[in-house]
């Protein structure tokens, strides 16, 4: 009776149903709503440029006849037929699907307020540009929108949070730029949100953590930065989140924990920091997790054991230390282990053998030792094995023998030794094989390549003997090959076959002989030749020049006679040729000279005749040119002057004669220049002066003479790089100067000059001893001081040194300034008594000589009264009315901020030498706080007490706030102008930490160019850090004294830390009692 019932009011629906949709009105309205959405279609179509991908649209304007639009108002108006278009039951657009059309324009034309009932939109991989019009949200009741590998760009329009209906929302691979906007938050229905591989930036809105229904969330490759909000532990339905290659920053917050269903977890590359939150152990479905490429720190949590589920764990590239957990074993699931590039030490554990799905292990770039388990072996599965760059040690497993799916073998780097085992060959589906930098020996197994299938095989670096394995004639897809710097013997005239996909090959310095097999020339992909160092004979092979692709070629060191091929000169491609120490002779070929990518040619140690060809000249990217050692002949070609990027030019030992090219003054980027052992003549060009780069000279063993030029190079130029010549003059040791070579009538014109000067001389002399004796009463005092101070230090002849220094930077000429201060300017200069000294030449102030005299004499005394190693030492000093000066040790390496600048240089210097660095001043005698040597205020703006800006008086607590900004400089490897800025401004109040940010960690101070200091090392850097906050108070009187610096330096107690270094602040740390 129920079902009965329930059949008649279905009937009755249907009929009222059916009449109203019969009915003229309903009729009206559909047609109208179909109309209006077809020449919507058509009017974007027409703004879409015209090309092949229209023709595929089937969509034409109604027919305009009377006959038609009277007969059939519907006739060619529908939509519904058009390819990409589907309609409703009431014939209205609800679906339009172009993907992959071709289409090419933009969204300005489609009439989004056209499509009242649309539901479904996909126009991805298509060529559409320019932004996406806001009035995209009229499309309200929108379900699927992807507009995805297109060209859109722009900021992604807020409006788009209006589709309140979306459930997928797929922008990837476009180029959006500026922030994910928080309207998106509003979508409370969507289930899947696409927005990677665009330029977004700015931080995750907070609002996204709303959209509960949210299943994957995919914002990778973007520019997004801050941190993870702790709200994603909300959206409880997430299965895939990747948020990876952004610059976001923080800790992973620990709600993701709460994520009970997620199954991928992507956060790698980026810069997030703290440990592995223990919370992850929660996420009982994760498969695939990815921590990787961060800065990550701790060691590998053993509650990832737990997660049971896991088919792929990476975290490599971090700063994860400690032993690889033997529970890591229990993830039997693991198809993918990646633990690369960290500092984690000890033994790889056995358990790693129970994972028997793995397919990839990569463990390279730690400081693992111990052996490598033969369990490993048992790993049937394994693809991809990466152990190389650790202390691994003994012998390779030969239990690797059954690996027989490994296509990748890295074990280079490590100290494996004994032989390679002969049960590799059993590796037939092997690409890469990589067992360099060991301390391997015996014989190579003869079968290596026994599968075919290998491609990079590099062994160099051992101890191996024994033959090439005749196996590798036949290896044919090999691409890259290192045989390089073991004791391989035997002849290989016949061991190498022709490679098509050669790319590398290097069997230098081995003990190989023969000759150079022709096949080499049917390589056609080969770049790189490298065969020095062995004892092959013969002539080069002329079918090398069909390797047209090669861009190094090496044959030094080996027995090679004969010609150079000038097949050579096909080589385009070729950037470094180098022959050297070898026997071939004849003219060096004309062909040469069309090697215009040559930068690196070395031909010396050979028996090459005749002159230097002038097409050398032509090779004007040589950076590096060696011709010496030969038996070359005639003048130096004047078009080597053409060589204007060459750095080393060597032209020694040959039998060269003539004048020196004046030419060569061109070469201005010359460092090194040898043209000793030759017949030049002449005098050496004064072009050569324009060479200021020229660093190192030798014309020894030449006929040359007269005056050398005034640069550096030849100023220091050593003795032995100048004998042997019969005529040269100047102002260098061993030389006599040019002035002493007049003729007998210019001599007798000094003379008689000179008696004149003599009278002259005495004359006023006698004139200046009367004066002198009405003024000796006013200068007694002045001129003790000056005695004092003339013969107090210096252990040299104070006038011989004034002339040399005055000589050596040419009455200190600007050429020679290395810096300027407030009170004065340093020179370089090169004496030959000291060497390189550095000369700091005080400025002269007119109005105020007595005080630029105390300030003078005060600097020196001060420097008399501090002795460190680590203090510049003073050679001496000059009190001449017009050159006052200071004479210092020069330090080649410049100052402590220039090394802090320079990444490589900074990187050397550890936690521990940084600490030594501060704590090696507590050896130091400091000026006494009595000591009448304190002057006005001098030094680096930047490192003076802030009180000097109102004072202008110097005390001890003064130097105490520059040593606190040289502390901080030190381990934060910059000038920590913000931190002492923020410390200044809290002058008002009682403690400088009461400035401070509250969220400034101890890690925010720490230089992150180099690894964090270990928990020893973090004590002591601590200790420092408190230190200099102390120094740097705002209060002079509440500012240590350098004796109590001192002796705090000297101790060796380090301050307790109760909890890590990114969990303490500044503010906690200055308020510890000190």
């Amino acid at each position: 009776m129920r079902s009965l019932t329930s059949g008649k009011v279905f009937f009755m629906v249907y009929c009222l149903t059916l009449l109203y949709v019969s009915s003229p009105h309903w009729v009206a309205s559909a047609t109208s709503t179909t109309d209006t959405e077809a020449k919507a279609l058509l009017k974007w179509k027409a703004s879409l440029f015209q090309n092949k991908a229209l023709n595929i649209l089937n969509w034409y304007p109604p027919a305009h006849n009377a006959n038609n639009s009277s007969t059939n108002p519907k006739a060619n108006t529908i939509p519904c037929t058009w390819t990409g278009v589907s309609c409703n039951t009431a014939g209205s657009v609800n679906k339009i699907n172009l993907s992959t059309c071709g289409i090419q324009g933009t969204l300005h034309e489609f009439s989004f307020l056209s499509f009242p009932n649309l539901e479904y939109l996909d126009l991805r991989m298509n060529k559409l540009f320019d932004v996406i019009p806001p009035q995209i949200s009229y499309l309200s009741k929108l379900d699927y929108l992807d507009l995805s590998l297109n060209q859109l760009s722009g900021r992604i329009p807020p409006e788009i949070g209006l589709l309140r209906n979306l459930t997928l929302l797929d922008l990837h691979e476009n180029t959006f730029f500026g922030d994910i906007p928080k309207e998106i938050g509003n979508m409370k229905s969507i289930e899947e949100l696409y927005l990677y591989k665009n330029k977004v930036n700015g931080s995750i809105p907070r609002s996204l953590c709303n959209l509960t229904r949210l299943a994957y969330l995919y914002l990778y490759k973007n520019q997004l930065s801050g941190s993870i909000p702790n709200e994603i532990g909300n959206l409880k339905s997430l299965v895939d989140l990747q948020l990876s290659s952004n610059t976001l920053s923080g800790h992973i917050p620990p709600n993701i924990g709460n994520l009970q269903k997620l199954n991928t977890l992507y956060l790698h590359t980026n810069k997030l920091s703290g440990y592995i939150p223990k919370e992850i152990g929660n996420l009982k479905s994760l498969m695939d997790l990815n921590l990787g490429d961060n800065q990550l720190r701790g060691s590998i949590p053993r509650f990832l054991a737990n997660i049971s589920t896991l088919t792929n764990l990476s975290v490599f590239g971090n700063q994860l230390s400690g032993i690889i957990p033997n529970e890591i074993g229990n993830l039997k699931s693991l198809v993918y282990l990646q633990l690369s590039s960290n500092t984690l030490s000890g033994p790889i554990p056995l358990s790693i053998g129970n994972l028997n799905k793995l397919n990839t292990l990569y463990f390279h770039n730690n400081t693992l030792s111990g052996l490598i388990p033969k369990e490993i072996g048992s790993i049937k599965s394994l693809v991809n094995l990466g152990l190389s760059g650790n202390q691994l040690h003994d012998s390779i497993p030969t239990s690797f023998g059954n690996l027989s799916n490994l296509e990748i073998l890295h074990l280079r780097d490590n100290r494996l030794s004994g032989s390679i085992p002969q049960e590799l060959e059993n590796l037939k589906n092997l690409i890469q094989l990589h067992l360099d930098t060991n301390q391997l020996s015996g014989y190579l197994p003869p079968n290596i390549c026994q599968g075919g299938k290998l491609t990079n095989f590099s062994v160099c670096r051992n101890y191996l003997t024994g033959p090439i394995p005749k196996s590798l004639k036949n290896c044919t897809g090999l691409i890259r090959v290192r045989l390089d710097q073991n004791q391989f013997t035997g002849n290989i005239s016949e061991d190498f076959g022709v490679y098509p996909n050669l790319d590398f090959m290097n069997i230098s310095n081995n003990n190989l002989y023969g000759e150079i097999s022709h096949n080499w020339g049917q390589c056609p992909k080969l770049t790189t030749l490298l065969m020095a160092g062995n004892n092959l004979t013969g002539s080069i092979p002329p079918e090398i020049g069909n390797a047209t692709q090669i861009h190094v070629l090496d044959l030094s060191s080996n027995h090679l006679v004969g010609l150079i091929p000038k097949e050579f000169g096909k080589l385009s491609s070729l950037v470094r040729l180098i022959l050297n120490g070898n026997q071939l002779s004849g003219r060096i070929p004309s062909e040469i000279g069309s090697l215009n990518d040559l930068e690196y040619l070395d031909l010396s140690t050979n028996k090459f005749n005749e002159s230097i060809l002038s097409v050398i000249g032509d090779l004007v990217k040589l950076h590096y040119l060696n011709l010496s050692n030969n038996k070359l002949a005639q003048t130096i070609p004047l078009k080597l002057g053409k060589l204007v990027q060459l750095n080393d030019l060597d032209l020694s030992h040959n039998s060269l004669e003539g004048r020196i090219p004046s030419e060569m003054g061109s070469m201005q980027s010359l460092v090194k220049l040898d043209l000793s052992h030759n017949n030049l003549s002449g005098s050496i060009p004064s072009s050569f002066e324009e060479m200021r780069g020229l660093l190192y000279i030798d014309i020894s063993y030449n006929h040359l003479e007269g005056p050398l030029p005034n640069i550096s190079a030849f100023r220091e130029a050593l003795p032995e790089g100048l004998k042997g010549n019969k005529g040269l003059c100047g102002i260098v040791r061993g030389l006599p100067p040019c002035n002493a070579h007049g003729s007998k009538k210019d001599q007798k014109f000094l003379f008689s000059l000179l008696a004149v000067i003599v009278f002259l001389f005495a004359s006023f002399t006698i004139v200046f001893v009367i004066v002198q004796r009405k003024k000796k009463h006013q200068d007694k005092a002045q001129k003790n001081m000056n005695e004092e101070i003339s013969f107090s230090i210096l252990n040299f002849d104070g006038k011989s040194m004034y002339e040399e220094i005055i000589r050596a930077t040419e009455d200190f000429d600007p050429t020679y300034c290395i810096g300027k201060g407030r009170h004065g300017s340093v020179y370089i200069a090169s004496l030959p008594s000291t060497n390189v000294v550095a000369v700091k030449k005080l400025h002269l102030l007119q109005n105020d000589q007595k005080n630029l005299q105390k300030e003078f004499l005060n600097e020196v005394r001060a420097l008399t009264e501090i002795r460190h190693r680590n203090i510049v030492k003073l050679y001496g000093f000059c009190a001449h009315k017009r050159h006052p000066f200071l004479v210092y040790e020069y330090l080649e390496r410049g100052s402590l901020a220039a090394i802090l600048s320079k990444e490589e240089e900074a990187k050397e210097l550890g936690w521990s030498k940084r600490v030594n660095i501060v704590k090696d001043f507590g050896t130091a005698k400091f000026l006494n706080p009595d000591s009448t040597n304190w002057t006005a205020a001098a030094g680096t703006f930047g490192y003076i007490a802030p009180e000097l800006a109102y004072t202008m008086k110097v005390n001890e607590k003064c130097d105490v706030y520059s040593f606190g900004v040289v502390t901080l400089e030190i381990i934060m490897g910059s000038h920590p102008g913000d931190v002492f800025s923020s410390l200044s401004s809290g002058a008002s109040s009682s403690s400088s930490a009461a400035s401070l940010a509250p969220e400034m960690s101890i890690s925010d101070v720490l230089d992150r160019r180099i690894s964090q200091p270990t928990k020893q090392e973090a004590g002591e850097v601590v200790s420092l850090v408190k230190i200099a906050f102390a120094s740097l108070n705002p209060n002079p009187q509440s500012r240590p004294t350098m004796k109590k610096i001192s002796q705090l330096l000297s101790s060796t107690q380090r301050l307790h830390l109760s909890k890590p270094l990114h969990m303490t602040t500044c503010g906690e740390l200055l308020a510890v009692d000190g």
